[in-house]
């Protein structure tokens, strides 16, 4: 398929407006299953944008970029590999296949941005200093222009000169080449669980990853009833403690009353 004009300045408003969001009113656009939904929609492949998103988010969960620190940005990763994976028909596979390499690419643009920003932000204490607060906060606004622009800028040129580039590796790619890829997309879901264990407390809590393997694995129970099992056990946990230290309450409060 060919992407429309109108199909680009969607997904590049949303590239600009995501970063305001993950900064402000985090809505969850900065997300890569919510860009990789986005991009679907505006393509008309949501499930595509889903699988490539989805797979995406796995490679985030428990990573943050806290203070100045710059962390590979799959949200942008997110939209190009889904607007590549349904332009050129070769699976969501392929998008995550190229989504990484992108996500990882625009940590270098994110340092130039932050670095970019400074200028505002000394501004902005200047007129601190003065007592003009109001022009200081409009430093601080303007101050996500370099920031936006650094993610609406690759993908709005991407989608407009990257597409004929895609396309042209993907007909001329060995199938080889192209199995490895899908191998590759294959596994990087079993990447972001192991990833995300490594930051749980696994050990402590084996007992319900186990009930839960079992459940998905041998019972065939889909993801939506593992997750409702997990809740059922999250409130009853919950309940049995609160209980136990309402017990101990009143009892230290007759102890005391019997002195």
């Amino acid at each position: 398929m060919t992407i429309e004009w109108w199909q680009i300045a969607l997904l590049t408003i949303y590239a600009g407006f995501s970063f305001y969001d993950g900064n402000n009113t985090t809505f969850g656009t900065v997300k890569p299953t919510m860009a990789g939904f986005f991009a679907g929609l505006i393509l008309g492949d949501i499930q595509t944008g889903l699988i490539v998103g989805g797979t995406l988010n796995l490679l985030v969960l428990g990573v943050g970029n806290f203070g100045g620190a710059s962390i590979p940005d799959y949200m942008t990763g997110a939209l190009l590999g889904t607007a590549f994976a349904i332009e050129s028909g070769k699976g969501a596979e392929f998008g995550v296949t190229l989504a990484i390499p992108i996500g990882l690419l625009m940590i270098q643009l994110d340092v130039l941005a932050r670095f970019s920003n400074t200028y505002f932000q000394h501004r902005a204490e200047a007129y601190v200093e003065k007592g003009q607060f109001d022009k200081a906060g409009l430093m601080n606004l303007l101050g996500l222009i370099p920031q936006s622009l650094s993610r609406m800028l690759p993908v709005f040129l991407a989608l407009v000169f990257g597409s004929v580039f895609v396309q042209g590796v993907v007909d001329y790619m060995p199938v080889w080449l192209m199995s490895g890829l899908k191998t590759a997309g294959g596994i990087l879901p079993a990447l972001g669980i192991a990833i995300l264990l490594r930051y749980l407390p696994v050990a402590k809590n084996i007992t319900f990853l186990i009930i839960g393997f079992v459940l998905a694995a041998y019972l065939n129970v889909p993801v939506f009833g593992v997750a409702l099992v997990g809740l059922a056990m999250a409130i009853y946990i919950f309940q049995s403690e609160d209980n136990e230290q309402a017990s101990i309450n009143n009892t230290n409060v007759g102890g005391m009353g019997d002195e």
